[in-house]
């Protein structure tokens, strides 16, 4: 940070001083008035000696900052905040410190609002994820930490010129990418439109110059045809008795240039770079008014808007209507309430600028269901990146608004599914949806929703998440229950596992059952967890399912510290475990029903299907992978890694079917695919997936399916009835190449 010498700093004294902050508190309560001046000396103390890169006195900063979070008219606490917000990232004042001299509520606003720089982190990108989660949560939990980081982003944007040119670039995509959208998301429209300019003006310098000329130019040539609009809607309004305010209202230039680029538009082509907003006491005059204007004006069809009946998702409110005006000009009319105005210019702030209560649109809970859902998405995860991936889809405010069964109005992101509908219900809806009628009728889980939908959901008490819903699935509440639910399955398993495999490497060494629950077992079961370095028991056995902890040396040292008590292992059970001449078949086997779930997998290079012989690997961190014992792959693994395959068994009657492999060569004709497909569902074969090589003009191609089978009898069955069919020359299983 630049230093610069003594009298340039007496000379910005002025600036850094508290008047020019004072004059803005006008609404406090002279106490708390009292209160910020004190934050104010602090912080003046803590940025003592800093310098800004203009050599003013780093404490203006933090001094305009709480000035534009008192043009919110946010209160002391929040100001407090506002003027501390960098002194215990770059000033060494911890958060005691701040709890001591102003009380929790201004800590936890500071230390929402503080980066997390004294952390290592392996990336720039995963600390930026945990910044924006802590700052988040905070928001989630108290509103004002955004504001008060949206007014500490306005600043910096619009001193940006004093900053090395080399931070522009980042900071300005930042601004664009994450502060802009959220400012959007709880209706801040006024910070929304000045941080998309201000990145817009650093990033692409040269075309904000080009077109901040060209709407100049334009301005000074429309200055009459827009006075005259306004003139005649006044007068009209008027003589219908009602009281209006007009403005006029000029489009932003990043919105002109977006829509330049988007729609590859000339700027002589952006035709409503105009719009006029008309203010009225009170809805059913917004609505009469509208009525007015379609008589003065002709509208443009397909153009209306009524966001007053149904809101935005941030509680923006207003009639839309384009119209024909005079030139044939068209002019984009805002008609809204002066609450309504408020509420579109200030989002959530509007909470505190507005003290009226629950006025037009109920204002007064702007955006709290979003915030809420953010400590929704926190508790189900636990990595910050994945965190900030399930904001960012909720940050664009575009959304689709559908109904329940009872009528009541719910807002989703563009693009939303009915299982996103599901989980914006209740959590247990979605984890249990089985089906869903859109309009009365039936629809796919995955079907995307559309304005005005009436959405039923069915559900079942034994249906739980499928893992292929997050292909699909827009919100970041559905995608984070999901993940959680699928994790948390995985776990269960892979702990029933662990237990199964420890009981068995107990057996081999003579030991019939675990220790149990019981308080004299507690000593035994501590100690254990010592030698293992887990915290819990459950945790242990989800290791050993996992593979990250070997079943067998754990059971060797469970019976060492079983024998120092006098537990002796039973001969019998020892001599029986041990007769055989393969050491794997001494934990016993494994019992393959296809109940398993996640804890146990499939090998999708060999597929084994019952009556196959197999074997189990246990992976590091993959649980148990079963392969037949003719599998290549198998056995390279087992020259590399012999300890770590264990011996697994067909149950005697598996509960569902399973996957295997099949290649059948036909005769390239007319309806050929038609044939081999009925001849497997004559021999009661579902078919999972079909490929085929990419040879029509050949003579003869390999057609090649994955398809569900009950066992080796049934595949065999299914290849007899294949070999049989005309046009077919061969079939037979896929067997994995060396």
């Amino acid at each position: 940070m630049p230093v610069v010498d003594q009298p340039l700093a007496a000379a910005n004294a002025a600036a850094a001083s508290f008047a020019a902050l004072e004059a803005k508190l006008d609404y406090l309560d002279p106490a708390d008035v009292e209160l910020v001046r004190r934050a104010y000396r602090f912080a003046d103390r803590a940025h003592l000696g800093q310098m800004r890169h203009n050599g003013e006195p780093y404490i203006t900063h933090p001094i305009a900052v709480a000035a534009q979070v008192a043009e919110w008219k946010l209160d002391a606490p929040a100001l407090m905040a506002a003027l501390l917000h960098d002194a215990m990232e770059d000033c060494g004042v911890t958060k005691a410190d701040l709890l001591e001299q102003f009380g929790a509520p201004v800590a936890e606003l500071v230390d929402g609002l503080t980066k997390l720089d004294k952390l290592q982190f392996s990336t720039r990108e995963e600390g930026q994820a945990e910044s924006f989660r802590k700052m988040l949560l905070a928001m989630a939990r108290d509103v004002r930490v955004i504001l008060i980081k949206l007014a500490d982003r306005t600043h910096n944007m619009r001193t940006m010129g004093d900053m090395p040119r080399s931070k522009w670039g980042r900071i300005s995509t930042e601004t664009l990418e994450i502060y802009a959208p959220i400012a959007h998301r709880l209706g801040l429209n006024q910070t929304y439109r000045e941080l998309q300019d201000l990145a817009f003006r650093h990033l692409q310098p040269w075309r904000y110059a080009v077109l901040t000329k060209a709407l100049h130019k334009a301005r000074q040539r429309r200055r009459d045809l827009i006075q005259k609009v306004q003139q005649e809607v006044l007068a009209k309004l008027h003589d219908a008795g009602l009281h209006a305010q007009i403005v006029g209202r000029e489009k932003t230039l990043y919105s002109i240039y977006r829509k330049m680029d988007d729609k590859h538009l000339s700027f002589a082509q952006v035709n409503d770079l105009y719009g006029v907003r008309v203010i009225l006491p009170n809805v059913i005059s917004c609505y009469t008014a509208l009525g007015l204007l379609h008589q003065l004006y002709k509208p443009v069809p397909g153009r209306f808007k009524d966001y007053i009946a149904i809101p935005k998702v941030n509680g923006y409110q207003s009639l839309h209507t384009t119209l024909v005006g005079p030139a044939s000009v068209n002019i984009e009319f805002q008609i809204r309430t002066e609450a309504m105005d408020l509420v579109a210019e200030a989002g959530v702030a509007a909470h505190w600028l507005y003290k009226v209560g629950r006025h037009d649109g109920d204002s007064s809970e702007l955006g709290t269901q979003w915030l809420q859902s953010l400590l929704d998405i926190q508790n189900e995860t636990r990595d910050a990146t994945e965190f900030w991936e399930h904001i960012k889809v909720d940050l664009v405010p575009d959304a689709v608004y559908v109904f329940t069964p009872k009528g009541q109005i719910m807002a989703l992101p563009q693009g939303a599914t009915v299982v996103d509908f599901a989980y914006a219900i209740h959590s247990n809806v979605g984890d249990h949806a089985v089906a869903a009628k859109v309009n009365g009728e039936q629809v796919p889980l995955r079907s995307e929703l559309h304005n005005g939908d009436v959405i039923e959901i069915i559900t079942a008490p034994v249906s739980t998440p499928n893992p292929a819903w997050l292909g699909f699935v827009r919100t970041g509440r559905a995608r984070s229950r999901i993940r959680s639910h699928l994790k948390s399955l995985a776990q269960d398993e892979s702990r029933d596992l662990g237990e199964k495999l420890l009981a068995q490497a107990l057996r081999a060494e003579g030991v019939g059952q675990p220790p149990g629950h019981e308080s004299t077992d507690k000593p035994l079961w501590d100690k254990l967890l010592r030698f293992t370095g887990n915290r819990t028991r459950e945790e242990m056995m989800t290791d050993i399912g996992l593979g990250k902890r070997s079943a067998s040396m754990v059971a060797k040292r469970l019976v060492t510290m079983l024998a120092a008590q006098g537990v002796r292992p039973d001969a019998l059970m020892l001599t029986h475990a041990r007769y055989t001449a393969h050491e794997n078949l001494s934990q016993g086997a494994v019992i393959l029903d296809g109940a398993e779930n996640t804890s146990i997998k499939y090998a999708t290079c060999c597929r084994p299907i019952p009556g196959d012989g197999v074997l189990g690997y246990l992976g590091r961190g993959e649980g148990l992978v079963v392969h037949t014992d003719e599998c290549a792959v198998a056995r390279r693994l087992q020259h590399k890694d012999a300890e770590r395959f264990i011996t697994v068994a067909w149950a005697d009657e598996p509960v569902r079917t399973f996957e295997a492999g099949v290649v059948v060569t036909v005769v390239n004709g007319k309806g050929v695919l038609a044939r081999v497909a009925a001849a497997m569902a004559a021999a009661e074969a579902d078919i999972v997936h079909l490929g085929m090589t990419d040879e029509a003009a050949q003579e003869a191609l390999d057609l090649r399916f994955v398809i569900n089978v009950r066992d080796r009898a049934h595949l065999d069955t299914v290849l007899r009835q294949l070999r049989r069919t005309q046009s077919v020359l061969r079939a037979g299983r896929v067997t994995p190449t060396p």
